[in-house]
């Protein structure tokens, strides 16, 4: 077997920066949810900061994707995770004061989602200009294996130790993470920057807005894919919005012990992720796909309704998994269907599609959780499955995909 190429020096530049902003990112996600706990106990409160992490694509996913095809991206990450930096500091201070409120803590949550749009859309952007020909599956392979190792193994482990020290802790160590992640993405070559060829006519956002819309309207395969995705993601969405609750409240998981609960399950998405170029090369992007998230969705069911905490950490790190699998083959195919110069842009606006319907997913996973904690799993595992088999065709299609011409510079 002939020897792959290294993905290069400047992919370990955009893998640095990425790595430090997960660090931040796995801090944050456990630090939050566990401060609301000790703000609320309603669940359709706790499922609120799911929900309002994923608003601001709804609201700014396609905008955000237009400034990222417009400005250096290298700049889009490093001021967005500086605005993270400023809300991570604006909680501590509320908390070292004791004025912190639910309130503040979703301003917060959709300063964080904001900032995300950005940095993201920048990041997969970037991407296909810093590796050469034919490494994308690996990068991306690589990026989400490292994004799992740090937020499940390193990030929230430490965060649910810190909390258990101090609220404030995790919450100053996230600031400081996403400080050094702003710094990091400055270093990027100059070709991260450049969105347009040279010479590109300049055209109004509105302009920019109608030509992601009609590139991904008229491309019928990854229109139908988006729709898929959307349904699916509702599912997931709707399965995860109380599972920290689950495992508090239904499986007796002491607070300190949370990180290390969601470090297990991790094992299973950073498998999945270093995998998932290896099943591709195998199977085919198609059959990867459609296995993924069949074993994703049937996971989350067996999760819903496990005994006991042994039983269910297994199984959700098996539809942590297929997750991975999932994001991996499907944002890879995503980078090589989409043109550059539109990269930013269309992917904001599947975005916005796609995770547009996150929140709404969150708030009624919050109201099955009132009826009983383990419902949500159930639910949203059996809606995974379903929709997956009646897309069988489409998903199995996805091998046969090719990308299209980029025209000379």
């Amino acid at each position: 077997m002939a020897r792959k190429a290294p993905l290069g020096p400047n992919f370990t530049k955009l893998f640095s920066a990425s790595v430090a902003s997960n660090l931040a990112d796995g801090l944050g996600r456990t630090a939050v949810p566990l401060i609301a706990t000790t703000l609320t106990t309603d669940p359709v409160l706790i499922a609120g900061i799911g929900a309002l992490a994923f608003v601001p694509w709804l609201l700014f996913g396609v905008l955000s994707g237009v400034v990222v095809d417009r400005v250096d991206r290298r700049y889009a990450m490093a001021i967005a995770n500086g605005l993270r930096v400023v809300a991570a500091v604006g909680i501590a201070l509320l908390i070292t004061t004791g004025t912190i409120t639910i309130w503040w803590l979703y301003a917060a949550v959709l300063i964080f989602g904001l900032a995300e749009t950005v940095y993201d859309n920048a990041t997969i952007a970037v991407l296909p200009s810093v590796i050469p020909k034919g490494g994308l599956e690996r990068a991306n392979s690589r990026m989400q294996a490292a994004d799992g190792v740090v937020q499940n193994f390193i990030a929230t482990p430490i965060a649910g130790v810190l909390f258990a020290m101090a609220i404030v802790l995790p919450v100053w160590s996230t600031a400081a993470g996403y400080f050094v992640a702003g710094g990091l993405a400055l270093m990027l070559p100059l070709s991260a920057a450049r969105a347009f060829r040279e010479g590109a006519q300049p055209q109004s956002a509105q302009a920019d807005v109608r030509e992601a819309f009609g590139f991904l309207l008229g491309h019928r395969f990854l229109r139908d894919l988006v729709l898929v995705a959307s349904i699916a993601g509702f599912a997931l969405s709707l399965a995860q919005a109380t599972s920290i609750l689950f495992f508090l409240e239904t499986l007796a998981v002491p607070v300190v012990a949370i990180g290390f609960v969601t470090a297990a399950i991790g094992v299973g998405a950073v498998i999945g992720s270093l995998l998932a170029s290896v099943l591709v090369e195998w199977q085919g992007r198609g059959r990867v796909m459609f296995g993924g998230m069949i074993v994703c969705g049937v996971a989350l069911v067996l999760t819903g309704l496990a005994p006991n905490v042994w039983v269910a950490v297994p199984f959700y790190a098996l539809s942590a998994f297929g997750v991975a699998v999932w994001n991996v083959s499907y944002g890879s195919l995503r980078q090589e269907l989409i043109p550059g110069a539109l990269l930013g842009r269309t992917v904001g606006v599947i975005r916005t599609i796609t995770w547009g319907v996150f929140p709404v997913a969150s708030v009624v996973g919050g109201f099955l959780a009132r009826i009983d904690l383990r419902v949500p799993f159930i639910v949203g595992g059996a809606m995974t499955v379903v929709v997956v088999v009646l897309a069988a065709r489409l998903l199995l299609s996805a091998s046969d995909q090719s990308a299209p011409e980029e025209p000379a510079a």
